[in-house]
């Protein structure tokens, strides 16, 4: 695939919180994307009920079919998250759990990329590496490096605006969105 293909990216909010951090990363996401990429918002995850195959068996849900279709007809994904309790927040989880049951599976083959931040020093390592777990059940191409985890995130967002402003970690998101970038690249080739 050539380096002049347009590709679209959706963002994956595994926050719900109003003054989330990790919604001001995943904001900031399009001013800091590569040229030729472009990156919108998935729907909320809030809108999705608590799993419960018997509410499977009687259709799934509008939310979850509307993501679903827009994670397909992506290049990829990338997933913002916070940590909670040395995991993923079971909101996402409800989420995965959702799409997971989906045929075809939106998630298989499509090109993943992770973020986390967090108020801790070691910025959601954690909820990575069991995100990472699911993904593979679900058959994603995550990129492996570099990753974003940041860590003590309070600084690096202006507390009013909720902004990312530190300039290190946009430079370093930056330089993570043009590695999936070209996984992307060499995913449709």
């Amino acid at each position: 695939m050539s380096n002049d293909t347009v590709l679209h990216f959706v963002t994956l909010l595994g926050s719900l919180r109003k003054g989330s951090f990790n919604a001001a990363v995943a904001r900031a996401l399009p001013r800091l994307a590569p040229e030729g990429v472009s990156i919108s918002a998935l729907g909320s995850i809030a809108d999705f009920p608590h799993y419960d195959a018997d509410v499977q068996a009687a259709g799934f849900p509008a939310p979850v079919l509307t993501m679903a279709e827009q994670i397909q007809a992506s290049d990829g994904v990338i997933i913002v998250t916070p940590e909670y309790n040395y995991s993923v927040p079971g909101v996402l989880k409800n989420a995965l759990d959702w799409l997971s049951r989906l045929s075809p599976q939106p998630f298989a083959g499509k090109p993943v990329a992770i973020q986390t931040a967090s108020p801790g020093a070691i910025g959601g390592a954690r909820a990575q590496y069991h995100l990472r777990q699911s993904l593979v059940f679900l058959d994603a191409t995550v990129l492996n490096k570099p990753e974003v985890m940041i860590g003590q995130v309070a600084g690096k967002v202006n507390a009013e605006t909720l902004e990312l402003t530190d300039t290190a970690t946009r430079e370093f998101i930056a330089g993570q969105l043009k590695a999936f970038a070209a996984l992307a690249r060499k995913a449709k080739a």
